[in-house]
């Protein structure tokens, strides 16, 4: 019993601290929304990732930053919907 307390409150933390873990009332656009602005902050924050970027689209470092800060605001489209009480 005190091994299961001691994870619940574990993954709480998690859950509270960092907000891309996600949890169990999280909706698919939003785990897919955390999961593009994760991967594009990595690309972003890595000069030679970028590098390769560049020379494979044959552009501009500054244009491919810039583009992928434009994708951060909403990178899967606009959110859904709001869902009524009881549906799936």
């Amino acid at each position: 019993m005190n091994e299961r307390f001691t994870y619940h409150t574990q993954m709480e933390h998690r859950n509270q601290r960092y907000t891309g873990t996600g949890n169990p009332d999280i909706t698919k656009w939003e785990y897919g929304t955390n999961l593009r602005r994760d991967a594009l902050s990595s690309h972003l924050s890595h000069f030679s990732r970028m590098l390769y970027f560049s020379a494979v689209e044959n552009e501009s470092i500054v244009r491919l930053k810039n583009r992928m800060l434009e994708d951060m605001l909403q990178p899967c489209g606009p959110p859904p919907p709001p869902r009524k009480k009881g549906e799936f």
